[in-house]
């Protein structure tokens, strides 16, 4: 019996938990930005951590009993510091949004200046959307891609130039090329700006040695803990240099950094930490050192480059023609739908995507003209080329065919097949 406490003690919860299961089990999941974790993370999240007050730092609590607190967040410290090569990582940040937040608390005032990537081009919210709180409390200005979906570097520079930034940001969700933090970094250089490198999408493919690194580039890196990286829901921030914790906040300087930061997640903006979630991702941490992650995330790309291909042959329009790392972009209209009915037809077929803007959208975002798709999480399952070139078969026909409910039911069935072979969580009872 999976779950036997939780089916005693709140069935209605424990039966949608085992159709999410059922769910999972029965499709296939390429939203990018999704994944899954092991059961030894899945472990870690349930335990009795969850219980514990631990605000502050380790050896700096503002409340007692924390000593085996301590020992947990100074291990998932110390195992990003080594797995990313940094001398400071700050592991509290509840989500990937808090952690951008707290980066602008410690090195900008409100008003200022930041310079990040267009949602609609593949930026976050968090990278200066209107309705966001970096741009409502700051004066948030994008950059965007060309018409076909690559970032122009000389373009960036130009625009940076002209609106002096006080923070530059590199880092996408939705963007399928290798981002050239170096250029970045001279960009931000050349305007006295702090330059956030925003990994959360790919930072299981950096340790895994699937994509260049910004470190030594970037003065600040913020990753999500659950995506490529297959851990839990977290986030984490990083950068080099030694926090000094000073009776009195530090100036903003690069040299400052760590205290900036740390000062900004807690008092900042956070109480006491998830100490469930901090256990989980050092967990996660720690299999992601190991050589078959890095087998692992090369993999991500090969299954990503080999679906890139194949829809390609068949005529479908990827977004800069195809893929670096673990996502792709498709323009569906050239397919006679919209993105969102591309999601309603693929979903009905078994297959998880998101619709998506694309460069230069005519259509509005909540039915926009493409879908975001990737392969973290079949990949996670054990599916390899063979099996990528099967589900691109199964993709180019429920796009094209997204009407036909018998045709769709039939590839569901298909689909339902080939993911049987790979189940997630095999070691959960069924």
């Amino acid at each position: 019996m999976l779950y036997p406490h939780l089916l005693a003690g709140d069935p209605e919860i424990h039966g949608l938990v085992i159709q999410e299961l059922a769910r999972r089990r029965a499709g296939i999941d390429m939203i990018p930005s999704e994944n899954v974790t092991s059961v030894a993370v899945i472990e870690a999240l349930g335990t009795i951590l969850t219980d514990k007050y631990s605000e502050g730092y380790p050896h700096k609590r503002y409340y007692g009993g924390n000593e085996y607190i301590d020992q947990i967040e100074i291990l998932a410290e110390e195992r990003a510091k080594a797995l990313f090569g940094v001398t400071h990582a700050n592991v509290q940040p509840y989500s990937g949004s808090p952690a951008n937040q707290a980066v602008y608390m410690a090195l900008l005032n409100p008003g200022e200046t930041v310079l990040g990537l267009s949602l609609s081009y593949g930026g976050h919210l968090t990278h200066g959307l209107k309705v966001n709180f970096s741009g409502i409390y700051y004066n948030a200005l994008n950059y965007t891609t060309n018409a076909e979906g690559w970032i122009d570097y000389d373009a960036v520079e130009a625009q940076a130039k002209e609106v002096r930034p006080k923070l530059l940001i590199c880092g996408t969700t939705a963007y399928p090329r290798t981002i050239d933090f170096a250029r970045m970094a001279a960009i931000a250089k050349s305007v006295d700006a702090f330059l956030l490198a925003d990994i959360s999408h790919i930072a299981g493919l950096v340790v895994a040695g699937a994509h260049p690194s910004p470190v030594g580039h970037a003065d600040v890196i913020t990753t999500t803990t659950h995506k490529t990286l297959r851990g839990p829901r977290g986030a984490m921030i990083l950068c080099n240099g030694l926090p000094s914790n000073p009776l009195k906040a530090p100036e903003r300087t690069r040299e400052n950094i760590p205290s900036l930061i740390d000062r900004a997640v807690f008092p900042g903006l956070q109480g006491g930490p998830h100490n469930h979630q901090t256990a989980a991702i050092a967990v996660a941490l720690k299999n992601a050192a190991t050589e078959e992650f890095k087998t692992y995330g090369h993999q991500i790309v090969k299954n990503a480059t080999t679906l890139a291909a194949a829809l390609t042959s068949k005529g479908c329009r990827l977004i800069t023609g195809g893929t670096d790392n673990h996502l792709m972009v498709m323009d569906v209209t050239a397919l006679g739908i919209s993105g969102s009915e591309a999601d309603v037809a693929l979903g009905k077929a078994g297959i998880t995507v998101n619709k998506n803007t694309i460069p230069n959208d005519p259509r509005k975002p909540f039915d926009p003209s493409g879908i975001r798709f990737g392969t973290p999480a079949l990949t996670s399952r054990g599916l390899k080329e063979p099996e990528v070139e099967e589900l691109a078969e199964y993709m180019y026909s429920a796009l094209t065919h997204p009407t036909d409910a018998a045709m769709l039911a039939d590839i569901q069935s298909k689909v339902t097949a080939l993911a049987q072979k790979f189940p997630p969580y095999p070691e959960l009872e069924a």
